[in-house]
């Protein structure tokens, strides 16, 4: 299948991807607003969420077993896709019927249903991306994935809420269930990745679970990149946290507010993941990561020039703008160089893993982001964000020196030089290795 035909579909199912995703968050709080839920309940929805992060759980089943019903004929990840996506669609057309008003907790439940679909389809798609694409693909890959998504949260979100006035809550939310169950057709159209198929019934429980872990834990440098990952989203996990009540503070209203972060942010977004993708394509993976990781820390200053803007519309534009378009331009690297860090017995499990470790930093330190704004000041918070990137730019430094991104095959194991052999676990197949890597390097 030539590359453009398959990031036509990398952008369809990145489009499917980001359907669901307001349905477990922005669109159903507001549906509990409109509803007159408690605000208790409303705020115990963002445990829904936890899906997304949590998903390495279960992310083994899909690479170790064969997809139900007789799907497993479509491929691993194809049959898988074609498992969950129907369940997904149907799952949406149920929380559509649900009433929040007179059962909320069975409409929490539903969504709950909808956001674990979801996230089980993130990770079959994940898989069908890294095995389909090669190292220098992956960034171009993942900006068509990002401007498919990032539509998708526009329809499903202001869309879907535009569409209550004249359909209702339940007619809105149908339309959306029905648009979802069109996630078959670019499965269907797609190829299954020509990778060796893991032995998907051999080797039990050590194989699904354990292995996966144990093959990367193998690998030189292991440690070392897994604290690169984990800190890599610090400096702008903390400030984004705490942007809301930053633009409130400066007066800044809310139809400006909406300005600068829904059109002008998703323009740059869309922007600066494209031009992520050319970079990785152009100067390899580990030459894009440092480029585009040091734009993101420089980006946090734009925060500090607001600060002192004295609520200048233009420095708000301005700063959305620089903002939204660095962490599109970091984002395609990045994930190039997670999706390079896979071995191909186990893509979907270790994947899921390691983005979701990426998490981590939001969800841990970038609580406390409020403490320290209010003892620091908007300014000197900002300023701190910055340097809160430092740690994970020297870890970059030292990864891209001692154990940079290799520059092989899609959906082949690329370990570092010098790394230890991958051992994986019992029934699952040895992945091939390419030649020693070059040294340019999401």
């Amino acid at each position: 299948m030539r590359f453009a035909q398959r990031l036509a579909l990398m952008a369809a199912f990145g489009f499917f991807a980001g359907l669901p995703l307001p349905l477990s968050g922005f669109t159903l709080r507001q549906w509990f607003s409109e509803g007159g839920v408690p605000l208790e309940l409303i705020g115990a929805t963002a445990s829904i969420g936890l899906a997304y992060t949590l998903k390495f759980l279960w992310a083994p089943i899909l690479d170790r077993a064969p997809a139900p019903c007789g799907l497993w004929r479509f491929g691993r990840r194809r049959g898988w896709l074609l498992t969950v996506q129907p369940l997904l669609a149907a799952a949406g057309a149920l929380l559509a019927l649900s009433d929040p008003v007179a059962a909320p907790w069975a409409t929490v439940g539903v969504a709950a249903c909808v956001a674990f679909l979801s996230a089980t389809q993130d990770v079959a798609v994940d898989a069908w991306r890294i095995e389909s694409f090669g190292p220098r693909e992956q960034g171009a890959a993942m900006a068509a994935y990002v401007w498919g998504y990032r539509g998708a949260l526009l329809i499903s979100g202001a869309g879907a809420i535009a569409l209550v006035g004249p359909l209702g809550w339940e007619g809105a939310l149908l339309l959306l269930a029905a648009l979802m169950a069109c996630a078959v057709v670019p499965t269907l159209l797609a190829r299954e990745p020509s990778v060796p198929e893991s032995a998907l019934l051999d080797g039990g429980l050590h194989a699904a679970v354990v292995a996966p872990f144990t093959d990367f834990m193998q690998r030189q440098g292991a440690w070392l990149i897994l604290s690169f990952i984990a800190l890599y989203r610090l400096g702008e996990a903390t400030a984004g946290v705490m942007a809301a009540p930053f633009y409130r503070s400066l007066g800044f209203d809310r139809a400006v507010v909406a300005l600068a972060n829904g059109p002008v942010s998703l323009t740059a977004t869309l922007a600066g993941a494209a031009l992520g993708g050319a970079l990785v394509a152009r100067i390899g993976v580990g030459r894009a990561l440092l480029a585009t990781g040091v734009a993101q820390m420089l980006s946090n200053l734009m925060y500090v020039w607001l600060a002192h803007a004295a609520g200048d519309l233009r420095v708000l534009y301005a700063q959305a703008t620089v903002e939204a378009f660095t962490d599109g331009l970091a984002d395609a690297a990045f994930i190039a160089y997670l999706s390079g860090l896979t071995s191909v017995a186990f893509t979907a499990t270790q994947y899921a893993l390691l983005s979701s470790l990426a998490a981590v930093a939001l969800r841990t330190v970038g609580g406390l982001s409020g403490f320290a704004a209010a003892a620091l000041g908007w300014p000197g918070f900002y300023l701190a964000t910055v340097f809160s990137a430092v740690p994970a730019m020297l870890l970059m430094l030292v990864l891209l020196r001692r154990f940079p991104p290799q520059e092989g095959r899609a959906g082949v194991s690329r370990p570092s030089p010098g790394a230890a052999a991958v051992r994986p676990g019992p029934g699952a197949e040895a992945p091939a290795h390419p030649p020693p890597p070059r040294a340019d390097g999401r």
